[in-house]
């Protein structure tokens, strides 16, 4: 008789989007940071406990400073002040992707594809 075996792991979701848990009101397109997990939100939430959509993989413009020395280039690593809530290099912060879109020092946004 043969043994069947109990996978180790079982597939749940595609990935790109995660099921979240809100601890407040969020909007589409507000940045959450969990622990090391960074995600777009996709549904908004009006109340804590509200479940919805959080990108966690995809291409997204960030905003980011535009001040004097704040350009990311092609293919750098891209990170999210939660506190200032912008997109730089300060590896301090909490990794979000590599830059897909060169950003000038006067560009309010870059874009980053995020791979959580």
């Amino acid at each position: 008789m043969a043994l069947v075996a109990t996978p180790s792991a079982v597939r749940v979701q595609e990935g790109h989007v995660i099921d979240y848990t809100s601890a407040g009101a969020l909007a589409v397109g507000d940045v959450v940071v969990a622990s090391e997990l960074v995600g777009v939100v996709c549904d908004p939430a009006t109340a804590s406990g509200q479940r919805v959509g959080l990108a966690v993989q995809g291409v997204f413009a960030f905003t980011k400073v535009t001040t004097g020395g704040s350009a990311i280039a092609l293919g750098d690593l891209v990170y999210w002040d939660d506190t200032a809530n912008v997109a730089n290099e300060t590896g301090t912060n909490k990794l979000i992707g590599k830059c897909v879109k060169a950003a000038a020092d006067a560009d309010a946004r870059v874009w980053v594809l995020m791979d959580q």
